[in-house]
């Protein structure tokens, strides 16, 4: 008798189909979901809201002839990488709100999500630019904000069950490095760094499943999926051209794969992680961002038959 997963990691490179992998899991029924891959009902966590917040932010910072905290220019990176780490570390704050079933009522979400932004980056070491606006800066700044914090607070907030009893939490992120970059990738890029910053309560019952595209692919894809009337959305937003070739030129999941001294896991700390790579290099999900009315049988069942050999790799007995 296979045992459900607890916790799936759904990585891969921007656009390579994470998130219409997680779509495709939502159209099957509880029994097919557990019987066919393993899966409970999901939960759901993904890092990229946080990263469109930071860029609102510095958008509604640069308005008001302020300097951004976040990134060097709209269009590039990270003026801190380690703020990969950060991310990570709102990850792990939002996992423990699942855990407890710890629903959050503030007064001003604005101000909420600030704090929780250099909260999480005095963990991991970044920059305090964010903490150190000019006093007149920061009132401002939460009124521009607060809708939008309104908004992640409340979807935040709608995605807690009342418990995780036989649920699945599948957490969605994108690691990796510079185009032409060696292994092992400098910390705090790729996935060795971000996986390893995850809390124990994630790591002692995670497994990875990892959409395996060239990041030639990814690049292409990320372009056609781009939406501007969108870019807060999960299923149609588009990394910058820069960032993709600097952040996400390539990733470190062949690597780890192959220094794990364990077949179908990787190595973070303590932790021999079971991982398996479903091959999407023969696009298998684009698919799926049309409307369901519109899928194709065919298109339906390779998805699902790609999908269930991965998933196999990580049923444990």
């Amino acid at each position: 008798m296979k045992n459900q997963l607890k916790t799936v990691l759904l990585l891969a490179l921007p656009a390579s189909g994470k998130s219409e992998v997680r779509r495709f899991l939502d159209t099957h029924t509880k029994d097919e979901c557990r019987d066919l891959f393993g899966m409970g009902e999901t939960v759901q966590l993904d890092d990229y809201p946080y990263v469109h917040m930071m860029r609102r932010i510095d958008e509604e910072l640069i308005a008001m002839e302020a300097t951004p905290c976040f990134f060097e220019d709209p269009q590039k990176s990270f003026i801190d990488p380690r703020d990969w780490g950060t991310l990570v570390e709102l990850l792990n704050e939002d996992y423990e709100d699942l855990k407890t079933s710890r629903q959050l009522s503030v007064e001003n979400p604005a101000s909420w999500l600030l704090d929780r932004y250099i909260r999480a980056r005095k963990i991991v070491g970044a920059t305090q630019n964010l903490a150190e606006l000019a006093a007149g800066s920061r009132p401002r700044l939460e009124k521009a904000l607060l809708e939008a914090a309104g908004k992640l607070l409340r979807e935040k907030n709608d995605g807690i069950p009342a418990t995780l009893d036989g649920k699945t939490v599948v957490i969605e992120f994108a690691r990796g490095g510079k185009d032409g970059a060696k292994m092992p990738l400098e910390a705090p890029f790729g996935y060795d760094y971000s996986i390893s910053q995850l809390s124990n309560d994630i790591l002692k019952d995670a497994t990875v499943l990892y959409i395996w595209v060239t990041p030639e692919q990814s690049r292409e894809k990320n372009q056609q999926r781009a939406d501007p009337n969108d870019p807060g959305s999960i299923l149609h937003h588009g990394v910058p051209i820069h960032v993709m070739l600097n952040d996400y030129g390539c990733d470190d999941m062949a690597y780890l794969l192959e220094r794990s001294g364990s077949p179908n896991s990787i190595k973070i700390r303590d932790y021999q992680v079971p991982t398996a790579r479903f091959d999407n290099r023969e696009d298998l999900t684009t698919f799926i961002r049309d409307p369901q009315d519109q899928w194709s049988k065919n298109d339906v069942e390779k998805l699902r038959v790609g999908l269930k050999k991965a998933f196999d790799n990580l049923k444990a007995d």
